[in-house]
């Protein structure tokens, strides 16, 4: 039995390092799994933004008077921002930063839509459109939301394949990046007009 020791422990050493093995790999996936996710939280809410403004541009297309360049620009840079598609698996910083161009283009073109508005009182006083308003209000915090947990998760997954000794096993993970601000960006457009009151200042 002795001279088969030695034999032994080889083996068990060897089965030892194909488990620690085997558990970077499955963690590595754990964790790009859980970026994936996160990133589809995020294309979901602004998803949820892009119909909103499009419900929004028909009833201000209810106007028959309203300026017609102002809605084009909405109409397409919420198409542009739409037609944005991008695999989180293989994100790069250059797909972020356009992505993140294209919804800062709808978010400029939405509001120059809304402060002309302000020259309509019968569409400032909308109910439909009031209550889209407030709609896309709470929207953007959900967006904010899911931004932040995806840059949580992108942390995680970057920390995981970057560490001493998984980067040694995980060479096809890259690292990811963030969502980063962008200038202006720690406000939220501002879509929620109080016209009520200014209805009736106007008066």
């Amino acid at each position: 039995m002795k001279k088969f020791a030695p034999v032994l422990i080889i083996v068990g050493l060897l089965a030892l390092g194909f488990f620690w093995y085997v558990g970077i790999k499955n963690g590595a996936i754990r964790e790009n799994q859980a970026v994936s996710k996160e990133w589809g939280n995020v294309e979901t809410a602004y998803q949820r933004r892009s119909d909103l403004i499009g419900n929004l541009v028909k009833t201000v297309q209810g106007a028959a008077d309203f300026e017609k360049s102002t809605l084009e620009a909405v109409i397409n840079a919420r198409a542009k921002a739409t037609s944005m598609t991008i695999d989180p698996s293989n994100i790069t910083p250059e797909q972020l930063q356009q992505f993140q161009q294209a919804q800062g283009g709808l978010n400029s073109a939405l509001s120059r839509l809304l402060v002309t508005v302000e020259r309509y009182p019968d569409l400032k006083a909308n109910q439909n459109f009031l209550k889209l308003q407030d709609e896309l209000a709470s929207t953007e915090n959900q967006i904010l939301t899911a931004r932040t947990r995806f840059n949580e998760a992108v942390q995680s997954y970057n920390n995981y394949i970057l560490k001493i000794p998984n980067n040694w096993f995980l060479a096809e993970y890259k690292e990811k990046p963030y969502f980063e601000a962008e200038k202006g960006a720690e406000k939220a457009p501002d879509v929620n007009f109080n016209f009520g009151n200014q209805s009736e200042e106007a008066k």
